[in-house]
């Protein structure tokens, strides 16, 4: 019985030694930044920076996430929501644009934009659990949002492209997950008529942390490229 707390024992006592070794800086990513966005940026901190120290990405979904930063697991988070809950620095990295995607034999394929009004009723197709977007949607829509109709839960955006490829529903991702599909002609996204709504992307370490240490050097050298993601953002 007393087996799982000294486990646990255990492991908050190698996390505290760790705090004097010279341990890699790990960041913790949700699924669609780790997989889609946050590589170049990685590459390019490594060719900055004279601190060379090892970096270790662990990549899960967003509840996740934020688990293993309140835990001590990850040094600094990457994600797509943040609920504002004390003892963290929270930073606007990017605002990422959602666009709609569908097969390229899809009726609505050759349209340059959508109503919004075109998404009531049909079902949409759900990626990542706890990424925000049903938030984002909500407050988009407004009082329409009930009308929205929600498809399949598939866990992640890449069983969510498959199944957009495959004819079975269309769905609103994150345009920066669905580059390498578009210019491959296997999918057609969509941007909404009036812009669309943007998802907030944060990256956030604890307030703890001296300015001098990795993770908060990391968060703030990622945090300053928000401008810079958003100018290229625009242009694609």
């Amino acid at each position: 019985m007393f087996l799982p707390y000294a486990e646990r024992m255990l492991k908050l006592n190698d996390s505290a030694l760790s705090v004097f070794r010279d341990k890699p800086l790990t960041i913790g990513a949700s699924s669609n930044i780790g997989i889609y966005l946050l590589s170049p940026y990685v590459k390019a901190y490594l060719d900055a920076s004279n601190d060379k120290r090892q970096l270790d990405v662990q990549i899960y979904q967003n509840p996740t996430v934020a688990d293993k930063l309140a835990a001590g697991d990850v040094d600094v988070a990457a994600m797509e929501w943040w609920d504002g809950r004390p003892g963290y620095v929270a930073r606007l990295w990017r605002h990422e644009e959602l666009v709609v995607i569908v097969p390229p034999t899809h009726p609505w394929a050759t349209l340059s934009s959508l109503p919004r009004d075109m998404l009531k009723g049909v079902p949409l197709l759900g990626g990542e659990s706890g990424s925000g977007t049903g938030r984002i949607l909500a407050n988009y829509f407004g009082v329409d949002a009930p009308e929205l109709k929600a498809g399949m839960q598939l866990g992640s955006t890449d069983a969510v492209k498959q199944w957009v490829k495959a004819g079975l529903g269309i769905s609103l991702v994150l345009a920066g997950s669905v580059i390498e599909e578009i210019q491959a002609g296997l999918l057609v996204s969509i941007p909404l008529e009036d812009g669309g709504p943007k998802k907030s992307l944060y990256i956030i370490w604890r307030d703890s942390l001296t300015e001098d240490h990795p993770a908060h050097r990391f968060g703030s050298w990622l945090a300053s490229r928000a401008d810079a993601a958003g100018a290229r953002q625009s242009t694609i």
